[in-house]
């Protein structure tokens, strides 16, 4: 099922997640609303804070070069990383890369990062998991870690940028309503 993405200043994107104790249907049933609200959204990860659950559980499904026409195809749901209870237990290096969020559609800036992480999570089923990446997938990680506490990645931009976004993205919001 698709879920309604909150949306930037939302006071759910301020919230800290809580931890997922309980690994049974109605987590499954969120991993899949949350893959098919992401894909529905064009989207390459999502916390579950962005459809206002306040539970540390997020997924990313990198897209892979198959028919750019069908989104299902690009990041197919077996491909999708499901990470629950995520911990960083390290992190090193430093990178900058162009984000953007369904949370703050249309927007995009360049953010710092750590180049390399290593994570321990759960899956689905509970089972601890170990992940060490310094690629893409180390990025959209800590993107989405950050929804978990209560980040959105507009808060990491400069003074001046942050001052540049927050006049720009007062005006789109009044357009829209």
């Amino acid at each position: 099922m698709i879920r309604d993405i909150v949306i930037y200043p939302d006071k759910h994107l301020k919230e800290i997640s809580k931890p997922v104790e309980r690994f049974d249907e109605a987590l499954h049933t969120l991993l899949d609303d949350m893959y098919d609200t992401m894909i529905n959204r064009n989207g390459v990860g999502l916390a579950a804070i962005q459809i206002a659950v306040p539970q540390r559980v997020l997924i990313i499904n990198v897209p892979v070069d198959t028919d750019p026409e069908d989104p299902r195809e690009q990041q197919p749901k077996e491909n999708t990383l499901e990470v629950i209870n995520p911990v960083i237990l390290e992190a090193e290096g430093k990178t900058r890369y162009q984000e953007g969020c369904l949370s703050v559609p249309g927007f995009f800036e360049e953010v710092d990062r750590f180049k390399k992480i290593k994570v321990e999570y759960q899956d689905r089923h509970g089972e601890r998991h170990i992940l060490e990446d310094d690629d893409f997938l180390a990025i959209a990680l800590q993107h989405e870690m950050d929804h978990l506490d209560g980040k959105v990645f507009v808060e990491k931009l400069s003074i001046l940028k942050r001052k540049k976004f927050e006049k720009e993205w007062k005006k789109r919001q009044k357009k829209t309503l």
